[in-house]
């Protein structure tokens, strides 16, 4: 078993709908570690850590997320191996 990281970065409306929670749920869901956080620009990074299959799979369902959100854009930065995270949270 290969584990990925990815760093991503959503924009459009995803502040203020949900997008965090629900990220950290669908994380959970499929067992996909790391943690999301919303930045200053109205945009979401999250970083997350698992098979590549199911990273891509919570990718995917970024490009959708919440009912409430819509998003415009998704960038993807797979990372080299790092720290090995343990669960998935929501950052402030």
């Amino acid at each position: 078993m290969t584990i990925v990281s990815a760093k991503v970065r959503i924009s459009g409306r995803v502040q203020g709908v949900w997008f965090r929670q629900s990220t950290r749920e669908k994380a959970a869901e499929l067992g996909v570690t790391g943690w999301c956080r919303n930045c200053p620009d109205g945009s979401v990074e999250a970083i997350f850590q698992g098979e590549k299959q199911v990273v891509q799979r919570v990718i995917d369902w970024c490009r959708e997320g919440p009912k409430m959100a819509r998003v415009d854009h998704v960038d993807i930065e797979w990372l080299a191996s790092g720290d090995e995270l343990n669960i998935f949270e929501v950052r402030a």
